[in-house]
Formats: structure tokens, sequence, C-alpha cells
């Protein structure tokens, strides 16, 4: 009996100092960035950034990696201490339940090991969420209603058109108060039930994207192995989200579900990470017909940073794909959307942001379109929409 005790203490030691060693390290690799802060800017530039009122960004996988937000880290891309730092208004967290090993931009099948589950393991949760992918969704979801509690009335979990407009009137005296949006990257995580999808609404989720990498109960995936469109589960899906108020993210989507969900969905889309492929031919990217479909129906493209998404050099072609969208169908429908802590590599974190204005001045962008592109279109479209 001690020697199993011992055992079993030797084990239990092990599996601790794993929770504080594990998840760190692999996080540190898988979310660098090529310039590290502070972050020299033009004064034009700067000072133009100093004086914008609302700046949003629609797309942040930092929940993924069990670290605690309301602290300022020293790996990754974003937390609440570097939001407020540079003065960012609104984040959307967005949840990821599972990733396929071997994870690439041409083709992946859901069947395949996923990456996520040893990490959720590593990283101490409990033993529900460690084969359940609602269940690691609803965990990501208390976690940011727990930092946002945290804050002391510093954060707004935005839900609601209410919610937002207390962040706005909020920020107008207090530039420290910051909002937390919540979305889901693949409709894998309600598990094709209706029901988790009520669940994961009730829990604050207001933006699903359909697929992630690889096909599932919605349908196809933009890097999975069906190319197909929406299912009748994920057709079903749509319009109980449209219902509930709930954004579709046509982000990784088929082209068959882009134009499944246009045609289906009685409210705007987002897209809420992207390329366009006038700057990169990339699977995952925009066409021309898709940008002017999602444009025409009242939707939001947000720009991604990373190479998979721009190419390289990542800043001027982030500039460059902003500049694309607005000469295709105009400013008001293009945001950031960086995917930062997304297991990409960042080329700045998010105190990096005033790099954007400063390549937006240098493109010739007037005062009120770099405006609308750092964060006015988006409160515009989610003070519209937002039920």
């Amino acid at each position: 009996m001690k020697k199993i005790l011992i055992a079993l203490g030797v084990l239990l030691a092990i599996y601790l100092i794993g929770i504080y060693t594990v998840p760190p390290y692999i996080e540190s690799q898988r979310n660098p960035v090529i310039q590290s802060p502070p972050y020299a800017v033009s004064p034009a530039a700067q000072a133009l950034y100093d004086r914008l009122d609302f700046i949003a960004d629609l797309h942040c996988d930092a929940l993924l990696w069990g670290r605690d937000i309301t602290e300022k880290g020293t790996r990754g891309h974003v937390d609440f201490p570097r939001m407020r730092e540079a003065n960012v208004a609104l984040e959307m967290f967005t949840i990821v339940s599972k990733s396929p090993s071997g994870q690439n931009m041409k083709k992946n099948s859901s069947d395949t090991f996923d990456n996520i589950t040893p990490l959720t393991i590593a990283k101490g949760e409990s033993p529900w969420n460690w084969f359940s992918l609602v269940n690691r969704t609803l965990s990501q979801s208390e976690a940011l209603a727990d930092f946002v509690d945290d804050e002391g009335g510093k954060a707004i979990f935005i839900r609601s058109k209410a919610d937002l407009q207390q962040l706005v009137e909020a920020r107008k005296t207090d530039k420290q108060v910051i909002g937390a949006m919540l979305g889901i990257e693949g409709g894998h995580a309600i598990e094709g039930s209706l029901e988790n999808l009520e669940k994961v609404y009730e829990a604050g989720v207001r933006m699903i994207g359909p697929t992630h990498f690889f096909d599932n109960e919605f349908g196809g995936s933009a890097h999975g192995e069906s190319n197909e469109g929406l299912s009748d589960f994920g057709k079903s899906a749509v319009m109980r989200m449209n219902e509930l108020g709930i954004f579709v993210d046509l982000a990784h989507a088929s082209p068959a579900i882009i134009d499944d969900v246009l045609k289906l969905s009685t409210e705007p889309v987002i897209v809420s990470h992207t390329g366009v492929r006038g700057v990169l031919d990339s699977q995952r990217n925009l066409s021309d017909e898709q940008i002017q479909k999602i444009a025409s129906k009242g939707g939001i493209i947000g720009i991604a940073f990373f190479d998979g998404a721009v190419g390289t050099p990542e800043l001027p072609n982030i500039i460059a794909s902003i500049l694309y969208v607005r000469d295709l169908v105009g400013i008001d429908y293009v945001a950031l959307g960086s995917d930062y802590d997304g297991a990409v590599v960042a080329p700045f974190d998010i105190t990096g942001l005033p790099l954007i204005v400063d390549g937006l001045l240098e493109a010739g962008l007037s005062e009120s379109e770099i405006r609308a592109v750092m964060g006015e279109n988006v409160k515009r479209f989610f003070l519209q929409h937002l039920d």
C-alpha cells in the first residue's frame, strides 16, 4: 500500500508540474511574434491612433491556452492589460474546441487525432471536458465570464446591444473599461445538437463559424475533404442562430457553405479573420464575388494578420488587403480580424496596432476611413444587429 501511495504521489506531482509548465511552453511555441514590443510609429500616426474612440478586433483565441488574461502576459498576443495599453475597446474572444493532427490549409480529416485533447488534460481541466467538445466550449465561456467579473466593473461581457451601448458610454469618461464578446470557431463544438446551441447562447456566445479546419455536422470546411455546403442540420442551425441572435462567421467555411449561408441567413454575416484572393490566392481567402455578396448583405470582413491569410511581409499585405476590400465594395465593410493567439506567428502583438494606422496613413487613407477600419465599422455593425 505504501508503494502504491508513493507511486500515486509521484504521478500527481508530475501531473501538477505539467499543468504549470506544459501549456505555457506550448503556447510560447505556437503564438510567437516576429517583432517584439515596444513599437514605434510616426508622430502623425501615433497622434491619430490616440484620437481613436473605438478600436475593435474580431478574432482572438486567447481563451484556449489556460492563461489568466486579466494579467499582462509575457507570451501570446492578447490580454486585458495589453488591450488597455493599446486602447482597444472590444475584443471577440473565440473558442477552439478541436484541432486535427497535422492541421493544414489544404485538406484535413475529421477522424485524425485531436490536438486539443492533450492540451485540455495538461491544463488541469475537469475530466468532463476531456472528451466533450461542448463541455470544453462551456468551460471557456465560463472562464471569460470569470475574467470579466474579476475586473470589478472595468470590463463588460457584451451579450446585447444594451451592453455595447454601456461600453460606449463608459469609455467616454474611462478608457480603462473594455469589452469582451464570445464566439466559437467551428460548429462541431455543439456536437450536432440544437439544444447545445441554446446552451452556448445562454453562456454568452454571439458568433459561430459553421466549420473550422475539418468537415462537421454543419457541412464542409474550406480545408476539409467534402467541399459540401450546409447539411440539413447546418441549415436548421443557421436558422436558429438567426432567431437567437448568433452571427454566422464564414471564416474557414467551404465556398458552398458561404453560398448557402448567404442565401439562407436573414441576418448579415461576419468573416471574422480572413484574407482576400486578390492579395493572396489561398483557399481560405475570399474571392471578389464572395466579398461583393457579403457586402451586399450588410456583412463585415475582418482582415487577419498572419502570413497564411495575407502573405509576407505581413504588415504591407494587411494594408493591401484592407485597401482591396475598400476599393471593391467600400470602406464600410472592412475591419480588423487578427487571429491573435490562434497558433499563428503574428507580426506584432495587440500593442502594435498603431503600426496598422501608420500603414494606412502612408497608403493615403483619410482619418474617417482609418477610424472605420480600426473599429467604428465593428461598433456600427453590432449596434445595428445585436439583439
